[in-house]
């Protein structure tokens, strides 16, 4: 659940939309085998979003790595396109009373929008892994006396 009583879900595209689902959005890069527009429901679709070919590959062969995938989708969506599309995601997410995120994939709790669903939850933007707070950490490490 989100702050002020919105709500974000995620959901196989699959799985028969509902009233509850409210806005619903597709965070894939390729659409759904065998599901026309029309079954899908779909209030938009962010493709952006979705992890690299490269990445949603690596994955697939190794489900075990979920927190090594979740870091390496982190890294993706701070690249340009994958940011723009995170603004507009962050925007849905503030302006709809209920989000649903839409996933094609057979794993359920290991996904991508799982991992867009924390993100909006907690409202703020991926770590990049660079600026202020990593640099000040090291000179505070270097000032500690031995």
């Amino acid at each position: 659940m989100a702050t002020g009583g919105k709500c974000v879900t995620v959901k196989r595209v699959y799985e028969k939309p509902e009233r509850g689902d409210g806005y619903r959005v597709l965070v894939d890069r390729l659409w759904p085998r065998g599901l026309s527009k029309r079954e899908s429901a779909l209030h938009a679709w962010l493709r952006e979003l979705a992890p690299s070919d490269e990445l949603r590959r690596w994955f697939h062969v190794r489900p075990d790595n979920w927190l090594t995938f979740r870091k390496r989708y982190l890294k993706e969506l701070a690249l340009p396109g994958a940011a723009e599309a995170l603004d507009e995601l962050y925007r849905l997410a503030r302006q709809k009373k209920n989000l649903t995120l839409l996933f094609a994939s057979k794993n359920v709790q290991h996904n991508n929008a799982v991992v867009l669903k924390d993100l909006l939850e907690g409202m703020r933007k991926p770590p990049t892994g660079t600026g202020p707070a990593r640099k000040m950490r090291s000179r505070q490490a270097k000032r500690v006396p031995r």
